[in-house]
């Protein structure tokens, strides 16, 4: 709720600015876009952050929580291709090892090279700096299998007690 009412803010300033340039420069035609990337969910803690056709992969701060602290991650090689569902790699923590799940099928375009060196990152910054994998999204109609953030929200929640 409070997410939503912070973007209608932001998006209403941001309408505001362009509105204002293009008062002030009447003789000049100003366009001006913004790509919000949009974040998805699995029932398994893993997310997707998707920017065009590109998502961004890992698991949730609920997840790497759950697993305690994260002593290795297993990742695929760029190019490899994933179906929705099937797992793509592992994480192993002084707890356990899980494997992680491709939330949308895909081609991998690139992994997170940190993650070999310091996989501990993941308990910091399991949703920002520590994503394991980005793919080029195959069929983004899969997305709307996923959780939106109010409904992972509410699924942790429940998880929780």
């Amino acid at each position: 709720m409070a997410t939503s009412t912070l973007m209608r803010s932001l998006v209403a300033r941001r309408i505001g600015s362009i509105t204002q340039l293009s008062f002030n420069a009447p003789l000049q035609k100003t366009l001006v876009t913004s790509r919000f990337a949009s974040s998805y969910f699995t029932p398994a803690h893993e997310y997707v952050q998707v920017d065009g056709k590109v998502g961004t992969i890992g698991i949730t701060d609920f997840a790497q929580s759950a697993l305690g602290d994260i002593v290795f991650v297993d990742l695929p090689d760029v190019g490899d291709e994933f179906e929705k569902g099937e797992s793509f790699g592992s994480v192993e923590s002084v707890k356990a090892a899980s494997d992680v799940y491709c939330p949308v099928g895909g081609t991998v375009v690139e992994i997170n090279e940190a993650l070999s060196d310091e996989p501990g990152i993941v308990n910091t910054k399991a949703e920002s700096d520590a994503w394991f994998i980005k793919i080029e999204i195959e069929d983004d109609g899969e997305l709307g299998e996923l959780m939106e953030p109010d409904a992972y929200k509410e699924h942790c929640e429940k998880e929780a007690h």
